[in-house]
């Protein structure tokens, strides 16, 4: 049997470099990191690379910045590049392994505009981040946007946090609501792609 293609990559959007170009290497609060991460959001799917999303990895205590994702779903034609795994692969690879939690290695966080996904959820729990950062994790975002996040946890924190993963939700919960809802006008204009997989 002859296998083709025997691979696949993902890349940032090059707009990325220059979105970035002027933000310090670390950003020493919380709320700062996550106001990156919703501008990225919503240039993101304006430039047409995917849906609303953004992510980035950081050392928890300094706030140095490790790698950012956004979403590039169709930009690359791979249903898992997420942001979340965009952002936590990048990181993987900065240090060096797929454990972001290894010994004698600051504790990282995985920043998000919003609950990860079924498929990120997965991700999150095996890339050995000790933090995950949310905007909010309610039901809005698929409200808004259309997409489907898949059958979660009712349980989704309390999970993570028995596996050594604390959870801080709701930063800046308005500012990804915001984003969400410019989404949610243009794909109501037309020629906006809300991918899902297929329903009934």
């Amino acid at each position: 049997m002859k296998l083709a293609p025997r691979e696949y990559s993902v890349a940032l959007p090059p707009w990325i470099a220059e979105a970035v170009a002027d933000v310090p290497e670390v950003i020493e609060d919380v709320a700062g990191r996550m106001r990156l991460v919703h501008a990225l959001a919503d240039r993101n799917w304006r430039e047409g690379n995917g849906g609303p999303f953004a992510a980035l990895v950081a050392e928890s205590d300094s706030g140095r910045v490790v790698s950012v994702g956004v979403n590039v779903v169709l930009a690359s034609g791979v249903s898992s590049a997420h942001a979340e795994v965009t952002a936590l692969a990048l990181a993987q690879r900065t240090v060096g392994d797929w454990d972001l939690g290894g010994a004698a290695r600051p504790d990282h966080e995985l920043v998000v505009n919003w609950r990860p996904c079924v498929q990120c959820y997965g991700a999150v729990l095996w890339s050995g981040v000790r933090r995950l950062v949310v905007a909010g994790s309610g039901p809005e975002l698929e409200e808004l946007t259309g997409f489907d996040e898949g059958p979660m946890r009712e349980d989704w924190a309390e999970q993570l946090r028995a596996r050594g993963i604390l959870v801080l939700d709701g930063v800046l919960r308005d500012e990804a609501l915001a984003t969400f809802a410019a989404y949610r006008q243009a794909v109501a204009a037309g020629g906006i792609t809300v991918y899902n997989a297929r329903r009934g």
